[in-house]
């Protein structure tokens, strides 16, 4: 097999590589250090611009006529939030404060919103843009409600503002998802030759999540490394997320199957915002608590990378 051949089978994992062995290059080989502190934090500024450009090229291909809510939608936000509620319960009735710690990291994953570009590798997969479009932003908006809600009874001293911190969830949804639906809908309408053209390319958006991919590792990586706890609470936290992500890709997809949209529903629910799941954890949780969401980046791109191999090798989906 040509290194080719190899990087394209297997492009997740290679990007969580390539993050990694470049964060751990540049921040550790002192004639490179200049460059990974100039350079790293001019690639996380680019992050939104990025998963920006990935979904306009995605939605350019999305009939309107598809996005529609359907009953899986509701479905899943009932799960979502039963589960959320579940692992609070647990969080307030424990008092070892390393299993809290590992169990706030399993809840901030949990109620975290569905990750934007779930839609691009949901097109790999041969699932519904259009359905997980909807679901997504549905998602968000429920978020935006449960989390001022459920996180004081998380972390007693977290004062969270209503209102605000729902503003700055739907902040969050306007510019990097309704904004580049708007202006895909206004390119098919009154640029249709721009629009097909932008449908023929192949794959652009999977390869430019891919370079996101590789950034959010090297963050990653950055958590894991300067956390301070201790090692079984830190093997807790990566762990964990494991099973969380098996258990909602699982869920998903079997409340999604009935209705002929398990792809869309396993990604709708296991493929996870984690960047805004780090954010709302240092700004109102305990900030090592932000060790969980990092290694669910991981773990999640690790099961679709996994699909994506089955339905090349196979050309299905099985799971």
């Amino acid at each position: 097999m040509s290194i080719v051949s190899f990087v394209k089978k297997w492009t997740l994992p290679v990007s969580i590589c390539v993050g990694t062995v470049f964060y751990l290059l540049f921040s550790n080989v002192e004639l490179l250090e200049p460059v990974g502190y100039t350079v790293g934090p001019v690639l996380v500024d680019t992050l939104p611009y990025g998963m920006f450009l990935i979904l306009y090229v995605t939605f350019c291909k999305i009939q309107l006529r598809d996005m529609k809510p359907r009953p899986w939608h509701l479905w899943l936000q009932i799960a979502r939030v039963a589960i959320s509620v579940a692992l609070v319960w647990l969080i307030t009735s424990v008092d070892d404060e390393g299993l809290k710690l590992v169990l706030e990291g399993a809840f901030v994953c949990v109620v975290c919103p569905t990750a934007a570009a779930a839609a691009v590798v949901t097109e790999k997969l041969g699932g519904s843009i259009a359905s997980l479009t909807i679901f997504t932003i549905i998602d968000n908006l429920v978020t935006s409600l449960i989390i001022p809600v459920l996180f004081p009874f998380v972390e007693k001293e977290a004062h969270i503002p209503f209102v605000a911190t729902s503003l700055l969830v739907l902040r969050n949804v306007a510019s990097v998802l309704v904004a580049p639906l708007v202006l895909a809908v206004l390119t098919r309408k009154f640029l249709p030759r721009l629009n097909e053209r932008i449908c023929r390319t192949r794959n652009f958006g999977f390869y430019m999540w891919c370079f996101n991919l590789a950034v959010v590792t090297g963050l990653t990586v950055h958590n894991i490394l300067y956390s301070s706890v201790t090692g079984v609470v830190l093997v807790g936290l990566l762990a964990l997320p494991l099973v969380v992500a098996l258990v909602l890709f699982s869920l998903g997809k079997g409340v999604g199957r009935p209705y002929g949209d398990n792809i869309s529903a396993g990604q709708a629910l296991g493929q996870k915002n984690t960047v805004v799941a780090i954010w709302l954890t240092v700004t109102f949780l305990n900030p090592l608590a932000a060790v969980a969401p990092g290694a669910y980046v991981i773990w999640q791109n690790m099961v679709n990378a996994w699909q994506l191999w089955y339905k090349e090798k196979y050309g299905r989906v099985k799971w």
